[in-house]
C-alpha cells in the first residue's frame, strides 16, 4: 500500500513587523517534511529508522522566534551567494562591485541580509505525483551589495517514495552573480541523539579545492588520494576528524564527479545504529561538507553535519572555475534530491 500523501499548513509565528509565517508539512512515502516561507527554510524531516521508529533527522526549532535571530543557517536558503567571496568584492564587466563583508575579510552566505533572512510568497502544487511548496521573492538590485534585481523561486516536494526535492530558478534583469543551496543540517541518529561522528560517509568526489587560511579557494583541484577527504570509500565522520586541527572538522568544498548540470550522486550517508541512509543527487558542480564544529544557539558542535550543493566559493574571482554569471534573459536552475532509506545488509 502505498503511504498517502498529504499537505497541510498553520501559522509558525510573526515577524518583528507583523508579517505572518507560515509552515507547511508535506507527507509522502513515509517521509514528513516542514517547511516555513520566512527564508525558505527546511525546519524538520521525519524517517523511520529499521525498527520503524520515527524521528527528526533536521536539525532547527520547533518556533520562529530562534529563526528571527541569528542562528548557523539550520536548514535556510542561502544565496545570493552561498559559501565565500574574498574580500567581499567581485567584477563584472568592468564594474567592481563591493559586498557586505561578514565573515573576517570576506563575505559569506550572501551578508548579513541573504535569503534566509528574506520573507517568501508561497503557494502549493502537485504534479506527476510530487506534492510541494514553491516559494518566490525578490532581491532588489543593490541589497548587501549585489547588483540587478533577482526574481528567485525555491521548490520543495515530496514525492511517492519520499524523495525531498529541491529546485531552484532565478532570473535578473542586469549582468550578476548567483550560488544557492540548503543549510540543512542532518542527523540521521534523530536529532539530540548525540553527534554524527558515527555516521559514515561516502562522497562520489575526486578532488576538493585547496583553500587560504581564511577559507577561500586558491584555484588548485587537489586530489583526495591519501588525505583525510577521501570518502570514495565509506569512512567515519569521527575517523580522521583529528587531522583537520586547522579547521577542527570538515569544511570542505569537493568537486563532485561527473558533468555538473545533470542530475548525480553526490554523497550517501549512512547510521548504522539506526539504519538510516540518505543519498544527495544534484545537478551542481560541488559539495561543501560541513561538520557542524562551530554550532550554536542550542545545538552541541558535531551535532549535526551539512551536505551543501552548491557552485564553487569565490566562483566570480576565479574564471577557470564553473561560472556563476546570470544574464537578463538567463534563467539559472539547479536541483538537489535527498533519497531516504534503509541500509542495506
Amino acid at each position: 500500500m502505498v503511504p498517502r500523501m498529504t499537505i497541510g499548513h498553520r501559522e509558525f509565528g510573526r515577524t518583528p513587523d507583523g508579517q505572518p509565517v507560515t509552515l507547511f508539512t508535506l507527507s509522502a512515502g513515509g517521509v514528513t517534511a516542514q517547511v516555513m516561507n520566512y527564508g525558505a527554510i527546511i525546519v524538520s524531516v521525519e524517517t523511520p529508522d529499521r525498527q520503524g521508529q520515527r524521528a527528526n533527522i533536521n536539525l532547527g526549532y520547533d518556533q520562529l522566534d530562534p529563526y528571527l535571530q541569528r542562528h548557523s543557517y539550520l536548514g535556510s536558503t542561502v544565496g545570493r551567494y552561498c559559501n565565500r567571496i574574498a574580500r567581499g568584492q567581485f567584477e563584472l564587466d568592468g564594474v567592481t562591485y563591493r559586498l557586505v563583508t561578514n565573515n573576517g575579510p570576506n563575505h559569506l552566505h550572501g551578508g548579513t541580509v541573504g535569503f534566509d533572512r528574506l520573507m517568501w510568497d508561497a503557494d502549493l502544487f502537485e504534479r506527476d505525483g510530487q506534492l510541494g511548496v514553491r516559494m518566490q521573492t525578490l532581491s532588489p538590485d543593490g541589497q548587501e551589495g549585489y547588483p540587478g534585481n533577482l526574481q528567485v523561486t525555491a521548490e520543495f516536494s515530496l514525492g511517492e517514495d519520499g524523495t525531498l526535492t529541491l529546485v531552484y530558478r532565478a532570473q535578473t534583469d542586469a549582468p550578476t552573480v548567483i550560488n544557492m543551496t540548503n543549510h540543512a543540517y542532518w542527523n540521521l541518529g534523530g536529532v539530540g541523539s548525540g553527534d554524527v561522528l558515527d555516521h559514515e560517509l561516502q562522497l562520489d568526489c575526486s578532488q576538493f579545492l585547496e583553500v587560504d587560511e581564511t577559507l577561500i579557494p586558491t584555484g588548485k583541484l587537489l586530489d583526495v588520494t591519501g588525505t583525510p577527504l577521501d570518502f570514495r570509500q565509506f569512512h567515519a565522520i569521527g575517523e580522521r576528524i583529528d587531522q583537520l586541527a586547522a579547521t577542527k572538522g570538515y569544511d570542505h568544498c569537493f568537486v563532485i564527479d561527473g558533468s555538473p548540470g545533470t542530475l548525480r550522486r553526490c554523497a550517501t550517508l549512512r547510521h548504522p545504529p539506526s539504519g538510516r541512509q540518505m543519498e544527495v543527487w544534484t545537478t551542481q558542480p560541488g559539495v561543501q561538507l560541513y561538520t557542524g564544529q562551530h554550532l550554536g544557539g542550542g545545538h552541541a558542535p558535531y551535532s549535526g553535519m551539512c551536505l551543501e550543493t552548491q557552485h564553487f566559493p569565490d566562483s566570480p574571482n576565479h574564471p577557470e572555475f564553473p561560472s556563476t554569471r546570470l544574464e537578463p534573459g538567463q534563467t539559472f536552475e539547479e536541483t538537489t534530491q535527498f533519497r531516504f532509506g534503509l541500509v542495506q545488509g
